[in-house]
């Protein structure tokens, strides 16, 4: 009769659930209050389970069908039923039986009072190796047909089967072009700059690996051509070679070798010792001519090392062809003729296609590329690139790449955890439906790529406040008064999204083209108190557009973009250089120290009152006109070590307007956002409510 009422009335809370979590025995208690049930009832699990069994369990107690019983996340959203307990169960959420929802509240096993109810594992947890230990293991992916198939978050993806299996795992990325690093790669050309602690700037496939397998790489880690020759000229130069003819074999092969094997050995997990495995992606695709002397040295390579300690994955396309949706299988084989004539007999086919490939499809690769049927393995679209691992695992990946590398699975409760994690990630993802809309204002929006950890961190975020994002992307120069004379329709149709965001980021960029934009979505961030969040070149425009309408400096603007501005509120920094431009701005991880643990930002980084982020700047904030413009309201919580250099600023009286100098973004985890990009969320998730 209670159920039947309560059917006929909007959700009320009228119960409890009792959390209590063992993290020492792993298992998880949830003590059910409720009408419907006579007394309350214990239901016992272990943590990596998912929730389908206690719906089930449930429901039958309750005489309800399975699915009256979910898990509603804060924002409205119902949980899935494939997430693990250790990931299902957070402050917020409620359960809903039929129209009833059950608040949740949380006592914890054998921790203190005060510890965070989830809790990952620590690289700290990890083994530390000794010297007496099993030779490194190596697994390589190729591509080939055309680029862009993903090589790199197949890389990742394996990393992750890797890690999961209880082996500490390192990435190297092999770019064949002839620059030394990515720095002045353009962003519509090679997509973002993705910087590391060290400050190497490097492909954007190393921030894959560092999001998805929790790395921190170093600028060695990426390999480039212009790398190697650098490094062989040198030698050269240096009379290292003794008057040999300096050749591509064995010298530039050689020299790509010993990077391998040194860079490999470096730990990129926080803990001591080297890794176990690690994952090669050789970019570009193969037959291009500039990659051939890296396919020669990996061919080389794997008698260096010896083939049972080496496993070749290559990444191909199998397009569908025609309304019959037949499945091509030729690009792939020549592809594979092509790798195996320069000496490689791929271990794996990864086949790229925009539906599951058939079994036919398979065997018929398997005959004429020369693998084992269950080695070819499908991988076509998903929807969200967490399912990437977790496809591939089911297709029996790990078991087969583990017993190629003649590796045994070494999975106890802290790979359990990880593997049940991945699982809940990747079905929180797909469950989040209330939406909530940032506006990210630049000028390489037709290029998402170009801002791809900026989407990502945004995408962490989003998963926190249990909301599904949807980026504007909106073109800075069509916010720009000059746009209103020559293109009208684009300059309303700019404006009408970005008031019609819930949150406004403007990220880093270069150059003068198209910064008005970007002051103009500033100063309606400002005024309107709408959440905001200005990153590097946003920080320093944020900072002019205060200046220009708060202080009445008409005349405010940066020596980067006008060399003779009367007013330089940025300036160039001192130690610069204006001769050489690879490798000179202020780069890598730096410390912000902030002036008081009561300010917006230390909050968000948890009371910190110290923090590193990584940088990647050539100009500053003026010092000059620090006190002027605090004074007005803009108030400089961070600074440098020196406390000369402005890292963040805030707004006292908005919601949500914070400015920093470094790059918060390339920080970002999918389990643990940037803390700035997570004030935003949580600003914007509050102004989407109010909206509603």
């Amino acid at each position: 009769r209670a159920l039947a009422a309560m059917a006929t009335t909007q959700p009320t809370t009228v119960g409890e659930v009792v959390v209590t979590r063992d993290l020492d025995e792993g298992g998880i208690e949830l003590t059910v209050h409720f009408a419907a049930l006579p007394t309350p009832r214990v239901y016992a699990y272990p943590l990596t389970d998912t929730l389908s069994q206690f719906f089930r369990e449930l429901a039958v107690d309750v005489a309800l069908q399975p699915d009256a019983v979910e898990l509603v996340a804060t924002s409205g959203s119902t949980m899935s039923k494939g997430m693990a307990h250790s990931f299902a169960w957070k402050p917020g959420r409620q359960l809903r039986i039929g129209q009833a929802l059950l608040r949740l509240s949380f006592v914890e096993a054998g921790v203190d009072s005060d510890s965070q109810l989830l809790r990952r594992p620590t690289s700290s947890k990890l083994p530390t190796i000794s010297s007496d230990r099993a030779p490194m293991k190596y697994v390589v992916v190729t591509g080939g047909v055309v680029s862009g198939l993903g090589k790199g978050v197949t890389a990742s993806s394996l990393g992750v089967l890797l890690k999961q299996a209880g082996y500490r795992v390192t990435s190297i990325k092999i770019d064949p072009y002839l620059n030394v690093d990515a720095g002045l790669m353009s962003p519509f050309e090679h997509g973002e700059v993705f910087v590391l602690d060290d400050g190497g700037e490097a492909d954007l496939d190393l921030g894959n690996y560092e999001r998805f397998v929790n790395l921190s790489l170093t600028r060695d880690h990426n390999i480039t051509t212009g790398k190697i020759y650098k490094s062989c000229i040198e030698r050269e130069r240096r009379g290292d070679y003794l008057g040999k003819t300096v050749q591509v074999v064995p010298h530039v092969t050689d020299c790509i070798m010993e990077w391998i094997e040194r860079v490999a050995h470096l730990p990129t997990d926080g803990a001591e010792g080297p890794p176990d495995c690690c994952v090669i992606e050789l970019g570009g695709t193969v037959g291009d001519i500039e990659s051939s002397p890296f396919v020669e040295a990996l061919r080389q390579f794997q008698f260096r090392v010896g083939r049972e300690n080496m496993c070749f994955f290559h990444v191909s396309l199998v397009p569908i062809i025609g309304v019959v949706g037949e499945e091509k299988t030729k690009p792939t084989q020549h592809s594979v003729q092509q790798l195996r004539a320069a000496g490689l007999t791929p271990d794996f086919l990864v086949c790229r296609s925009g539906a599951p490939l058939s079994s036919a499809t398979k065997r018929k690769l398997a005959l004429f590329c020369h693998v084992p049927p269950e080695h070819c393995l499908g991988v076509h679209d998903v929807s969200n690139i967490y399912r990437v691992p977790l496809l591939l695992n089911h297709q029996g990946t790990t078991k087969r790449l583990l017993s190629r590398l003649d590796l045994i699975p070494r999975v106890g409760s802290i790979e359990k955890h990880l593997a049940a994690e991945w699982v809940s990630l990747a079905e929180l993802v797909d469950s989040l439906t209330v939406p909530v809309c940032i506006a990210v204002v630049g000028k390489y929006t037709g290029l998402s790529d170009a801002y791809l950890s900026v989407n990502k961190s945004l995408l962490h975020a989003s998963f926190a406040v249990e909301r599904r994002l949807r980026i504007e992307w909106i073109d800075s120069s069509h916010l720009d008064e000059a746009a209103k004379a020559t293109d009208r329709a684009a300059y309303d149709l700019a404006w009408t999204a970005l008031a019609s965001a819930h949150g406004i980021l403007v990220p880093g960029g270069f150059g003068i083209r198209a910064v008005e934009g970007k002051i103009a979505a500033a100063r309606y961030a400002r005024e309107n108190k709408k959440p905001f969040l200005g990153i590097c070149l946003g920080f320093q425009l944020a900072v002019i557009e205060f200046a220009r309408n708060v202080l009445n400096i008409p005349t405010a603007h940066s020596t980067e973009l006008d060399e003779s501005c009367p007013t330089p509120l940025v300036i160039f920094m001192p130690e610069g250089s204006r001769t050489q431009m690879g490798g000179t701005m202020r780069l890598g991880s730096r410390r912000t120290m902030l002036k008081s643990p009561k300010c917006a930002t230390a909050k968000l980084y948890n009371g910190a009152t110290a923090f590193d982020e990584r940088h990647r700047h050539r100009y500053e904030v003026n010092p000059d006109y620090v006190q002027q413009l605090e004074s007005a309201g803009l108030e400089f919580v961070g600074r440098d070590t020196t406390g000369e250099r402005m890292e963040v600023f805030e707004i006292a009286d908005h919601p949500y307007y914070i400015g920093c100098q470094f790059h918060p973004e390339f920080k970002s985890r999918p389990l643990k956002p940037s803390p700035l990009f997570l004030g935003l969320l949580q600003a914007a998730a509050k102004a989407s409510t109010a909206a509603l």
